[in-house]
């Protein structure tokens, strides 16, 4: 297929930028050309016949089953993909054409169904795909950018036959509902916090009343401005309210718009601008995806109480204000449930070490003992697993798409492709050492190491770019480092033996640390910039501002545990323990906060 699509281009570049010697191809063709047949050569080349070019064929390819000339023969031996294809010469190809190949190709989608123009030449139609760069391309594109030599690049009608009914389409229609449900979802929220914030508002606007029912009427200036104040919270909450919905329903429209496009494509088998939009919604996706987020975090709103002034019930003439509006502290646990992560294929009881949640209501757990990767969807609690050949640690998502796995037992890192419904390999990445912690930010990957002990910076495709060891003064900064997390402007790295968290920069400066944990372990970044850290020895979870100069506990009494994740956008912490209770070491529990 990638033999066709290169010489397809080949063909359409040649034919729109210089004449091309050949005969043009009838329109109506038997399905077996042989000699006598009254053609001017016995057998001609399939690729350049489908682009209405008759020239004649000087060889065969026996896996293709296809008739090739001389610039297509000598083409067909280059591509890596391809180039184990059994070739045979002029004298050996066979005399008997079948063109029933041709035809099955054609029946899908003409090539008169690109009728999409490109966005860079607007006088052109997309017509190619790039693989290398995931690109819909012009003949142009494919001549100034994306060239034979550099890119892998289709003819669409060659390769769009897969997508009526296909994966792509039914996992894009997925993509695309499960965008629109979670506009509908942070709107039903947001609408139900702005009631919560507007009610507590108005509660503060009482309080205000009544503590100014008990003070001299020289304070009435002071009231409005208080009030103006909860009033001005008010009005932004309405107004926050207003431009989310008005975003969210922009968006469910496109959607829907793309969704109804796409489904009308396929129900008329338009492979070709099925194919051209399925890679359009892709990019649709990908950018609302990111809307939602950007949408979630400004859509957080808090409620309020009202703080009356002491000073001025004490000393009413000095005082300058009525009293502060200040948010209520909202993180509360609101529920608690277990999942089990054991499967009927473990060999054994499930010890989890690392743990990632991704944007579509999944987590993914690394079993250490089962010698796996498993994904669990938290709605239906189905559990779908992929078995490596050695023990991962840790667990990081890189894209929507991917993860990646640390393996110290074999020095890798391994990463892995996901949907809804499956779990893939995709390539090893090479490690100088016991991998351990993985964090993924920003195109980044922050790496813990143990024997030596040191942090490692590493690209998506496995090249180390800083090696952190030693302070400024050629100490050790590490003694165990286990588990990472990361922001774009801070790594924090749990040191058992240390019994605390260092912190460091991306450029691996040492910039503090927070001690006088007993057992640090598992971490997880917050929005807000602080972090989460499990203490294992104290069974309890520590809340850590990012200058690492105070915490809070936020879990206690827990049993032992090791690896976190946490979810902004759902308020949910994923614990797993590793307990002497070997039932517990089969569960994940899962805690809602407000």
């Amino acid at each position: 297929m990638q033999t066709q699509g290169s010489n397809s281009i080949k063909t359409t570049l040649t034919r729109e930028n210089m004449a091309v010697p050949g005969k043009k191809a009838p329109q109506k063709l038997s399905s077996t050309l042989s000699q006598g047949s009254g053609e001017d050569f016995e057998v001609f080349c399939q690729p350049c016949d489908r682009d209405d070019l008759r020239l004649p064929a000087v060889g065969y390819c026996e896996d293709c089953e296809e008739h090739l000339c001389d610039s297509c023969f000598n083409t067909h031996r280059k591509p890596k993909p391809i180039r184990h294809h059994k070739l045979l010469g002029k004298d050996n190809i066979p005399r008997t054409q079948n063109l029933s190949t041709m035809s099955s190709s054609t029946n899908v989608g003409q090539p008169d169904d690109l009728s999409t123009p490109c966005s860079k030449h607007t006088k052109e139609m997309i017509k190619f795909y790039c693989r290398d760069h995931k690109a819909l391309l012009c003949s142009v594109c494919v001549s100034l950018h994306h060239t034979r030599t550099s890119c892998l690049v289709d003819y669409i009608p060659d390769i769009s036959g897969h997508t009526i009914d296909g994966t792509e389409f039914k996992d894009t229609l997925t993509c695309l509902n499960k965008i629109t449900e979670e506009c509908h979802t942070i709107t039903a929220d947001l609408r139900r916090m702005i009631a919560k914030s507007n009610t507590s508002l108005t509660d503060v606007l009482a309080e205000i009343k009544e503590f100014r029912d008990d003070i001299n009427y020289r304070f009435d200036a002071l009231e409005e401005e208080a009030s103006d104040a909860a009033n001005a919270l008010k009005q932004e909450n309405d107004t926050k309210l207003k431009t989310i919905d008005k975003t969210c329903d922009n968006v469910s429209k496109d959607l829907k718009a793309s969704s109804d496009i796409i489904k009308q494509l396929n129900t008329t088998k338009k492979a070709d601008r099925l194919f051209t939009e399925l890679k359009n919604a892709d990019q649709l996706i990908r950018d609302n995806e990111k809307r939602m987020l950007q949408v979630k975090s400004t859509g957080v709103t808090k409620e309020y109480i009202f703080i009356p002034s002491n000073a001025i019930q004490s000393l009413l003439q000095n005082e300058k204000s009525l009293g502060t509006l200040t948010a209520k502290t909202l993180s509360r646990i609101i529920s608690h449930t277990n999942i089990c992560a054991k499967t009927s294929s473990d060999g054994g009881d499930c010890c989890i070490t690392g743990i990632a949640a991704s944007f579509q209501n999944q987590i993914f757990l690394a079993d250490y003992n089962n010698h796996s990767i498993k994904m669990v969807d938290i709605n239906t609690q189905s559990i779908q697993q992929l078995s490596l050949v050695s023990q991962p640690w840790d667990i990081t998502t890189t894209t929507r798409d991917e993860l990646a796995v640390t393996m110290p037992s074999n020095k890798t890192i391994q990463l892995i492709s996901y949907s809804s419904i499956r779990l893939s390999k995709k390539n090893t990445l090479k490690a100088d050492g016991l991998c351990y912690g993985i964090s993924n930010c920003q195109g980044k990957f922050a790496v813990t190491f143990q024997r030596p002990a040191k942090l490692q910076i590493i690209d998506l495709k496995g090249t180390v770019q800083s090696t952190v060891i030693t302070n400024t003064n050629g100490e050790n900064i590490f003694k165990h480092p286990e588990y990472v997390t990361s922001n774009s402007n801070a790594i924090y790295v749990s040191d058992c033996e240390m019994k605390a968290v260092i912190w460091l920069n991306w450029q691996g400066r040492l910039m503090g640390s927070y001690g006088g944990i007993e057992s640090p372990r598992g971490l997880a970044m917050l929005d807000d910039g602080s972090f989460y850290v499990s203490d294992m020895g104290k069974c309890n979870i520590l809340n850590v501002t990012g200058d690492c100069k105070e915490s809070t506990t936020v879990l206690k009494d827990l049993d032992h545990p090791v690896a976190i994740c946490w979810c902004d956008a759902t308020k949910t912490f994923y614990i797993c323990s590793i307990s002497n209770d070997e039932r517990k070491m089969n569960i994940i529990q899962i805690y809602k906060r407000s």
